[in-house]
């Protein structure tokens, strides 16, 4: 791959596995679990490679949810709910995250458990360690690896997981294991690999110290009134009784509770698609992962599982995914119109999408924060 210098960085490895042996002892391993860990780590070039790989075109919003939210993965979700009723009523009796969002997570992070990774992590953490691009947050990650190693979690030989070192059947990382795993069976070990109990469970406590409130639900599919203002989707929240005053209902058109509950609403594929409201615990989801399609999926899964039906309102199949060329042009052209989007790097983030929508509000186009058709013919951005 053009730019790393697999041939150096592999020469170089065995004096950073010495420099990140002796780190690890001052951090508190153990000189045994450090030196025959060490040892025996690999430099894995495949695993640069899958760090530098950038998608060269963005998923839509209806990709990423059908891919991830289907009739296979709810019938199995719902069959799993039933045949592990009564640990998963335990982990919510202890955590208060219903069994539906448990069963979510675990769906979307391995498909309920059938594949965890086959990276050897102490390896890829070694190896991205020895990188420069993110080398600190890779040293933390490796260094509490072997922590858990150390414990007596799990064998080093049998610690596989993601290339970047996510680990059991939900995928956490080793700092995440460290702070938040628990040990879930009683048998003295926090097992994230061959103990559903200890995943489950380690995954309720991460959610309930995120701050999950276990009184209300993660959001919902909503209608907006045909005179909507998209400019009020831009993350700020409004009580339920205030959203219902602008004309908003749930998803059948019925009117939404009289309730001071905040909430955001949330267009992820622009004004075309569904809308949602965003209570707290949709920013508890994102906690975990800071995508709000996978906060979505998670919680419209979790709903699914429960009994829920589809979306009322699908997301549209028929916008273009855009290329990281394409992000570029169109943060390119809102810098050079006057609309700051930060430093220009490909990337649909917070303060491009703000650019968009005042662009929009500017140019009598919906504000709903997404470049659809009429915003990429307006800024002249070809595809």
């Amino acid at each position: 791959m053009p730019g790393i210098a697999y041939s150096d960085a592999a020469e170089d490895f065995p004096l950073c596995i010495e420099r990140l042996e002796s780190q690890a002892i001052e951090a508190g391993v153990s000189s045994q679990t450090a030196k025959d860990v060490l040892a025996s780590a690999e430099y894995l070039e495949r695993v640069i490679e899958l760090d530098r790989r950038q998608p060269e075109f963005t998923t839509t919003f209806a990709d990423y949810l059908n891919r991830r939210v289907n009739d296979q993965r709810v019938s199995k979700g719902r069959e799993l709910l039933q045949e592990h009723r009564e640990l998963l009523d335990r982990v919510t009796r202890e955590t208060g995250v219903p069994a539906p969002y448990l069963v979510s997570f675990w769906g979307l992070e391995t498909n309920f458990g059938t594949y965890f990774g086959k990276m050897p992590v102490p390896s890829s953490l070694a190896t991205l360690a020895c990188d420069p691009r993110r080398s600190n947050f890779f040293t933390e990650q490796l260094i509490a690896a072997l922590r858990i190693i150390d414990e007596g979690a799990i064998p080093a030989e049998q610690m596989e997981g993601s290339w970047a070192g996510a680990m059991g059947h939900v995928q956490f990382m080793p700092t995440v294991f460290l702070r938040h795993a628990v040990d879930g069976d009683g048998d003295g070990k926090r097992d994230l690999w061959n103990s559903l109990p200890d995943a489950m469970m380690s995954a309720g406590k991460f959610l309930e110290d995120l701050g999950w409130n276990g009184d209300y639900r993660w959001g919902r599919e909503v209608l907006l009134p045909e005179n909507f203002d998209y400019e009020l989707a831009d993350g700020r929240k409004l009580a339920l009784e205030e959203w219902r005053k602008l004309g908003v209902t749930d998803a059948f058109g019925n009117a939404l509770a009289n309730e001071p509950i905040k909430a955001s609403v949330v267009v992820p594929s622009g004004h075309r698609g569904p809308a949602f409201l965003a209570y707290h615990n949709f920013g508890v989801i994102m906690g975990w992962n800071r995508s709000e399609f996978y906060a979505i999926a998670v919680g419209h899964l979790a709903d699914r599982i429960a009994g829920a039906g589809e979306l009322q309102n699908p997301p549209p199949e028929d916008l273009p995914a855009l290329s990281r060329d394409n992000i570029l042009a169109i943060q390119e052209a809102l810098n050079e119109k006057g609309f700051d989007t930060g430093e220009p790097d490909g990337i649909m983030g917070p303060d491009t999408r703000s650019a968009i929508r005042t662009y929009q509000a500017k140019n009598g186009l919906v504000a709903d924060g997404y470049p659809g058709d009429a915003v990429l013919e307006s800024l002249g951005v070809v595809l």
